[in-house]
């Protein structure tokens, strides 16, 4: 059965107080039975801290990024040896602000997914398509390309540590808003891609993520789709009640 999962990325916001608020919200608030595995990304320098803070509470902390290198010369960069290190095993790699801002390619990513995995670290590997690929009816074949560089040198065993995440970037935080049947749309291509490419086992067994704008308002919807195992949270998980509100609205 494939996990269902909500996962807020907080990005570069919250100061460690700011971190440690939103957490004892977070714990406060949270359902003692849940049917989502809640995961949370806060900055690298709050991490240990939010690590020590969830300990026992269920709560998955996650880091945002993490280099392809082991160790080595590249100022300003945090390995996956050094997030273990302070018990993060949870990764977001790929996200679209990485790949648009940061210039993070198919094959560099691809050596990210191996050093995490090598580590034994849980993926959320990040992939979609901006307006124009949209426009031009170009998603689909982006979005292959993207899981397909990216993913589809690993080994069958190696799929139990991915969870994908697609992200329409045209509809985040520009007032477009994508329908719970696009959503499903594409997460049904996507399950049938890996169907085709690398079994029928993982394409059923490999929980895929929308990371689309999903708001309280909206998540009971989205989540009802068949191929949709969850969401990859921004804005709203940065507020306590909102962040609840869409972990309680999976069933």
């Amino acid at each position: 059965m494939r996990k269902k999962i909500v996962a807020g990325n907080w990005k570069m916001n919250n100061t460690l107080q700011e971190t440690e608020n939103l957490l004892n919200e977070l714990i406060s608030k949270k359902p003692t039975e849940s049917n989502a595995k809640i995961v949370v990304a806060p900055t690298f320098v709050n991490l240990q801290t939010a690590v020590t803070k969830t300990a026992g509470t269920g709560i998955i902390v996650c880091a945002q990024n993490a280099h392809q290198a082991e160790n080595g010369a590249f100022t300003g960069e945090v390995s996956v040896g050094m997030l273990k290190s302070i018990g993060v095993q949870t990764v977001i790699l790929g996200h679209s602000e990485r790949r648009a801002y940061f210039g993070e390619t198919n094959a560099i990513l691809a050596q990210k997914v191996d050093t995490a995995l090598k580590h034994n670290f849980t993926v959320i590997f990040c992939f979609g398509e901006e307006l124009s690929d949209r426009e031009s009816g170009n998603h689909f074949s982006l979005v292959e390309s993207q899981i397909k560089e990216g993913l589809f040198h690993l080994a069958e065993l190696d799929w139990k540590n991915i969870v994908l995440a697609y992200e329409p970037v045209w509809a985040i935080g520009t007032g477009i808003t994508a329908s719970s049947d696009q959503a499903q749309e594409m997460h049904a291509f996507i399950r049938t891609l890996l169907r085709t490419n690398v079994g029928n086992k993982i394409a059923e067994e490999t929980s895929i993520l929308y990371g689309g704008s999903v708001k309280p308002d909206n998540a009971v919807e989205i989540f009802s789709k068949p191929d949709v195992d969850g969401g990859l949270i921004g804005g709203a998980a940065l507020k306590a009640d909102d962040f609840i509100a869409i972990v309680n609205a999976m069933r």
